[in-house]
């Protein structure tokens, strides 16, 4: 899961709905994404790739990805 193309995603998707709808993922706050650890991630590559955000903010990893957003 943790490739070049999926931290690409992360830098670049933007969430597609609910309050931070528009947010680029890695820019989503970690209570965020800890309140859909809880209730349940969304299903497919969308839930996949908001895990893999959590997994890197929890480890202090969201600014290696950061860089990679467009100017």
């Amino acid at each position: 899961m943790l490739d070049k193309e999926n931290l690409i995603k992360l830098a670049r998707i933007q969430m597609p709905f609910g309050k931070y709808a528009g947010r680029v993922l890695i820019d989503l706050p970690e209570e965020y994404l800890l309140w859909f650890d809880k209730k349940g991630f969304p299903d497919g590559e969308l839930g996949k790739l908001l895990q893999l955000c959590l997994a890197l903010k929890i480890e202090g990893l969201d600014s290696v990805v950061k860089p990679l957003k467009r100017m």
